[in-house]
């Protein structure tokens, strides 16, 4: 997952491919599907040709359930369940982030192609040699509690990223802003690089230049009031901090009214947001899983939700009439991690073996048809920095894993289980349950592992349980699914990245992530990228798994909403309008 793989991002989201992490820093580039009937992706299939990307349009609003059209001033949007880490600091899961972008604003926000536009900021200066952002804040904004939004409040996030206990997604170090390296190890007793000019004006000095330090700066730093945050704050102690998780208190479209968990939280429209009041009044997020979330929406429970794309499920979503179905490439994809602090997997022989040993293809074609694409790089395949070049499909090969583990000294024991210095290789897989990709998964990873000589054991757990594994390094391998940005940079491989959850560490890849987030020309940095994934293609940090199709379908009678790879839902909440 951004968080800053642009965890926004360390989408680890195992229903959707993201946030999960992205959050923060690491992102892809996913190009804008049309919008409306005249302009779809089609691909051909035995039944003829079908739309595996754009809009499939209501056909009959009339079929619309009572349980949707008795609701005139409240839109239901059906997710996983949030884990109720609503800081823009802290939060680990896509869910939470939904919730984030929908309490708070930054300077800056994304659009549908990618790129980005002012938000709350009126305008942005950047010196000649991009060592100086200075960021104009909108006059006049304020929190939903009436309280005036200024640059202090900016100022104070970007400290509380600084603090040497800070134990987010956010890798606000690599972003080098002056005297920010100080300040964290107890040198300074401020940044120096952050410089409040005055209520709406700030200054940020680096001292090295990026491609994305503008967007990051911009975009990926909440305002989070001082005022309210701070109360009891001390370097080196955030447990104040963490105490407001679930009370989240932002200057954003709406307001937090109220979080049960596994059931829904609830939103109040913020008369006062700076954008103009949501058309809206309220906004609940309602807890949905696989095995309910199509029914809610045919019974109209839900006006919207990410229903996983399968043709069946595309098919079941038109034939209701009154949904509009948005197909669209998915910014990241899915993955199996392995944890590199074991020594088994260290071997990059044993990870490729582990690959090649795993037939993804009819994983991947067995859940999503023709919505879904096997991968083998971290990248989207809409991403300027995305490559084919010099990439190793690793084709499904049995009989080449069983050379490699060979070669790698796990050798086949009596009892068909293979093991090396007196140690069986056993693995311990964790997943999400309920899960079409997990289901599909499971009996072909059994049966690859047990020809391949590997004692498998499975879990399934729900998906904050995994969340805690992964925090807690107890696992050997886990499914899950990065979400990502628009820019490339990312710490998920990096070496002691703040996303990278599994201890990989390859110098050369460290070497690479570096040179791509420095390099400021876009085609330089799309030879640098094109290194980095082929370093990555070759050394195997999780068995890449796919890119699949989102699918959103949206209740007709809704409009106002602007989503794309790249622009999720909750960014034109303001907008969303219910046709009476």
């Amino acid at each position: 997952m951004v968080k800053t793989k642009k965890w926004v991002s360390l989408l680890m989201v195992l229903t959707i491919v993201g946030v999960l992490f992205a959050g923060c820093s690491g992102g892809a580039n996913e190009a804008q599907p049309q919008q409306g009937n005249a302009d779809k992706k089609t691909e051909g299939n035995e039944a003829g040709t079908q739309v595996t990307e754009g809009v499939i349009k209501a056909t009959d609003l009339t079929q619309n359930p009572p349980g949707a059209t008795n609701r005139k001033d409240n839109i239901v949007v059906g997710m996983t369940s949030p884990k109720g880490v609503f800081n823009p600091l802290f939060w680990q899961t896509t869910y939470d982030f939904y919730v984030v972008r929908t309490v708070f604003d930054s300077f800056l926000q994304v659009k549908a192609d990618g790129t980005y536009e002012n938000s709350l900021a009126d305008k942005v200066d950047v010196s000649q040699d991009g060592l100086k952002y200075t960021f104009h804040l909108k006059p006049g904004v304020k929190y939903s509690d009436g309280t005036p939004v200024t640059v202090k409040d900016y100022a104070f996030v970007l400290k509380v990223l600084h603090d040497p206990n800070y134990d987010g997604e956010t890798d606000i170090l690599s972003f080098k802003i002056k005297g920010g390296k100080e300040y964290h190890d107890g040198k300074a007793n401020d940044i120096s690089g952050i410089k409040i000019i005055d209520d709406n004006t700030v200054e940020v000095t680096v001292t090295e230049a990026t491609a994305y330090t503008k967007d990051f700066l911009g975009a990926e730093i909440y305002f989070m009031p001082e005022a309210y945050y701070g109360k009891g704050y001390k370097k080196g102690n955030l447990d104040s901090i963490k105490a407001l998780n679930n009370k989240p208190l932002g200057s954003g479209q709406y307001v937090l009214k109220s979080f049960s968990p596994g059931q829904q939280v609830v939103f109040e429209a913020n008369p006062n947001y700076f954008k103009g009041a949501p058309k809206v009044k309220s906004v609940i997020f309602k807890t949905t899983t696989e095995e309910t979330n199509l029914s809610m929406l045919q019974t109209g429970e839900t006006d919207m939700d990410n229903v996983t794309v399968t043709e069946d499920n595309v098919e079941e979503l038109k034939s209701l009439g009154f949904l509009d179905v948005h197909i669209m490439p998915t910014n990241g994809y899915g993955y199996i991690a392995f944890n590199h602090k074991e020594k088994k997997f260290q071997d990059p022989k044993v990870r490729q073996a582990l690959t090649i040993s795993l037939n993804r293809k009819e994983i991947v074609q067995g859940v999503y048809g023709p919505y879904a694409n096997v991968i083998n790089i971290p990248q989207s395949t809409e991403s300027w920095s995305y490559t084919d070049e010099g990439i190793n499909k690793y084709e499904f090969d049995m009989a080449k894993a069983k050379a490699l583990l060979d070669e790698a000294g796990w050798k086949v024991g009596a009892d068909g289980i293979r093991e090396k210095d007196g140690e069986k290789l056993a693995i311990n897989f964790s997943a999400t349950a309920d899960n079409p990709v997990v289901e599909a998964l499971l009996p072909i990873m059994t049966n690859n592992y047990k020809e391949l000589g590997i004692k498998l054991s499975s879990e399934t757990l729900d998906f904050n349980a995994i969340m805690d594994k992964k925090d807690t390094g107890k696992y050997d391998m886990f499914f899950a699914a990065w979400g990502l940005t628009p820019d490339p940079d990312s710490t998920t491989f990096i070496t002691n990245g703040a996303q990278n959850d599994i201890g990989y560490s390859n110098k050369k890849v460290d070497e690479l992530t570096l040179a791509g987030k420095h390099e400021l020309n876009q085609e330089k940095r799309k030879e640098i990228y094109k290194q980095l994934y082929q370093e990555l293609n070759k050394d195997l940090p999780v068995i890449f798994m796919y890119q699949r199709r989102d699918m959103w379908p949206i209740n007709g009678r809704l409009s106002g909403f602007d989503i794309s790879p790249y622009k999720d839902f909750e960014f034109t909440l303001h907008n969303a309008q219910i046709a009476q």
